[in-house]
């Protein structure tokens, strides 16, 4: 099997803090070959890998608290590829556990990449998923992060994507999130795109239970050409559901940003709020940092950054 240093080189290159693969419970791919699978107690790891793709499952047990970040690292290094996974994950009632997803496309001039997930956290399971893509400089790329979650009673589920290293290329994220009763669901996208990238984001969060809460916030910066569609998608259908929308966009050169908050409440005891804005840096924190020194772009790049950290 292929070793580990061509991913781990990669998070040096990133900037990132090289994570401790081999002593946590992980799984590492390139394309459609596994490259390492490492279970732990009270941690299943398992997958299958076809030229079709790969299946993953992972599943931790009954009140287990996992104390290191569970590692997904993906990645491609040929010119030319495609990855296609499906990821079955689930946190049995009081489990508790960090994912850490790593999605390395830095090499390849041409690739597609394609996750589709089924995530399920039974009652008071408690998941942190983190989402870190480090592209190349092409832009010939296809990103495809497609996921269903389900929240049981009192499950909490914080997720942060963000694409802010290297061209994004073709993005199309689609998240729907059903929450129950007395759950939280908090969802971050950061995403920054530049010449003739082109981003769709679709998240929706369904608030069926009762005192369901729920977040949507996302960062999208647009330079160049590129352009961004927002989709946001907030239901209150319960009592006591709680929800809230936020979307910031920065918008530069000739690129193009629509953002559509949709907020739908179906039960007199529900409340669902939103604030979108979209427009360019603010003048004055330009203004401070050409004082300093600073041309013009390398300030504009800079604020767009500061607002992406």
């Amino acid at each position: 099997m292929p070793d580990l240093q061509p991913i781990l080189g990669l998070f040096t290159k990133a900037g990132w803090d090289a994570p401790a693969i081999p002593e946590a419970a992980h799984l590492v791919a390139y394309g459609h070959t596994l490259a390492s699978v490492k279970s732990l107690p009270g941690v299943s790891v398992e997958a299958d890998a076809t030229d079709r793709g790969i299946e993953a499952r992972i599943v931790i047990g009954a009140g287990v608290v996992v104390e290191q970040p569970i590692h997904l690292c993906l990645g491609l290094y040929q010119d030319f590829g495609v990855q296609d996974v499906r990821l079955d994950l689930t946190l049995e009632p009081r489990a508790q556990a960090t994912l850490w997803a790593h999605c390395l496309f830095a090499t390849p001039l041409s690739a597609r990449h394609a996750m589709q997930g089924e995530i399920r956290l039974m009652e008071g399971a408690v998941l942190r998923h983190q989402e870190a893509h480090y592209h190349g400089t092409t832009g010939d790329i296809e990103v495809t992060p497609h996921a269903r979650v389900r929240l049981d009673k009192g499950a909490r589920y914080v997720a942060d994507f963000s694409l802010i290293q290297g061209r994004v290329g073709r993005l199309d994220i689609d998240y729907t999130v059903d929450v129950g009763e007395a759950a939280l669901a908090e969802l971050t996208s950061r995403i920054y795109g530049f010449g003739s990238d082109a981003i769709r984001l679709r998240e929706r969060l369904c608030l069926n239970g009762v005192g369901a809460r729920g977040l949507l916030k996302s960062r999208v910066a647009v330079r160049d050409r590129a352009r961004a569609e927002v989709i946001g998608v907030v239901e209150g259908n319960a009592a006591g559901a709680r929800g809230h929308m936020d979307c910031m966009e920065i918008v530069r050169d000739h690129a193009e940003v629509s953002a559509v908050p949709e907020v739908r409440v179906r039960h007199p005891q529900a409340k669902v709020t939103h604030e979108a804005a979209i427009g360019s840096v603010d003048s004055r924190q330009l203004e401070t940092l050409m004082a300093r020194g600073l041309a013009p772009d390398e300030a504009v790049d800079l604020i767009v950054r500061g607002m992406l950290a």
